[in-house]
């Protein structure tokens, strides 16, 4: 990575149990991502390429969903700009703007030195119009995530696209599929979840330290994947899915096994685990939040996010989205 790194003591809170109260179906699978707006709706990207927005979570009666706009890929990771402007992780067309007022999609970026962008993972903005984002593996494509994860590959990129700028430039390389990734509140670094090494990671964008990355948190008790976090609250940490021995253990194999158990690993009928959870931590590091549930109906949650006072849950696997109570908050 070309980075420091640094391993942080985490003092775990009491475990809180993740129960999902509403199930709010879709019409369509793989809610991979979910972001708020101003107005407590949520946006979230669907399979077949559809960017949808839901309102009334927490009544039933008063839900709806919307179409806003059609990537014509596969959108994972998503960042409002405003209520009505929407930067678009898709994993097969790159980076993306979504003008959520009448559907517009316009490529901001589909390459980087030469190289198509294939599975951007998460994005980010900051104040000064540049955009931060992530690609997860540049070996395996999205439908073959869990080979990537098996073979440990290390071929993950943090990437920022500056003002203006078509080209996007390389901050950090060897990431362990880089997945989620928020600005803190000042914008001095950014956070980002490498979910194969079960790892939140610092890098700085500012300061005596600019450039260089470390440790945040390290040893999470499962695989992190999206960050989000509302302007003053914590973030917000999706655990897809829970610490894995064996996978440890093949991680510390020769690159020809790993090869070979991530070729079968992709053709190997998958359903995940009913273990989920998600962790809100600060700046700092701090884990505020533990929640977590065993033998779940809902599976894989992949993201998490505070809307109209509930946490709302997104997930790669499910058509639809989890509705759950807020943990009280930590004093």
């Amino acid at each position: 990575m070309g980075a420091k790194s640094r391993r942080t003591q985490v003092a775990w809170p009491e475990e809180s149990r993740l129960v999902p109260r509403r199930f709010v179906p879709l019409g369509g699978r793989g809610p991979e991502d979910v972001v708020a707006d101003s107005r407590g709706r949520v946006l979230t990207g669907l399979e077949d390429g559809r960017i949808v927005r839901v309102e009334g979570l927490a009544d039933a009666g008063r839900t709806r969903v919307q179409v806003l706009a059609e990537t014509g890929g596969r959108p994972l990771g998503l960042e409002l700009v405003t209520d009505d402007d929407l930067l678009v992780c898709d994993a097969e067309r790159g980076l993306l703007r979504v003008a959520l007022d009448d559907g517009t999609v316009r490529v901001l970026a589909d390459s980087v030195a030469g190289e198509p962008l294939r599975f951007c993972s998460n994005v980010t903005a900051l104040s000064d119009g540049t955009v931060c984002f992530t690609v997860s593996s540049r070996s395996h494509p999205l439908e073959h995530w869990i080979g990537d994860l098996v073979e440990h590959t290390g071929t993950g990129r943090l990437l920022r696209l500056a003002p203006g700028e078509k080209e996007p430039e390389v901050l950090l390389e060897g990431l362990q599929f880089a997945n989620g990734l928020v600005a803190a509140h000042d914008e001095t670094f950014l956070v980002l979840a490498q979910t194969g090494a079960r790892r939140l990671t610092r890098y700085w964008l500012g300061g005596p330290r600019q450039g260089s990355a470390e440790t945040l948190v390290d040893d999470l008790p499962g695989q992190p994947d999206n960050l989000w976090r509302a302007p003053g609250g914590p973030i917000w940490v999706a655990l897809a899915g829970p610490r894995v021995a064996p996978l440890e253990l093949l991680h510390r194999t020769g690159p020809a096994v790993r090869r070979a158990a991530a070729r079968i690993a992709v053709r190997a009928p998958f359903r995940p685990p009913g273990t989920i959870g998600a962790l809100a931590v600060d700046e700092q590091g701090d884990v505020l939040h533990h929640l977590t549930r065993r033998r779940s109906r809902f599976r894989m949650v992949t993201s998490a996010c505070e809307a109209d006072g509930r946490l709302i849950l997104g997930s790669l696997w499910e058509r639809g989205l989890g509705v759950c109570d807020l943990p009280a908050p930590t004093e």
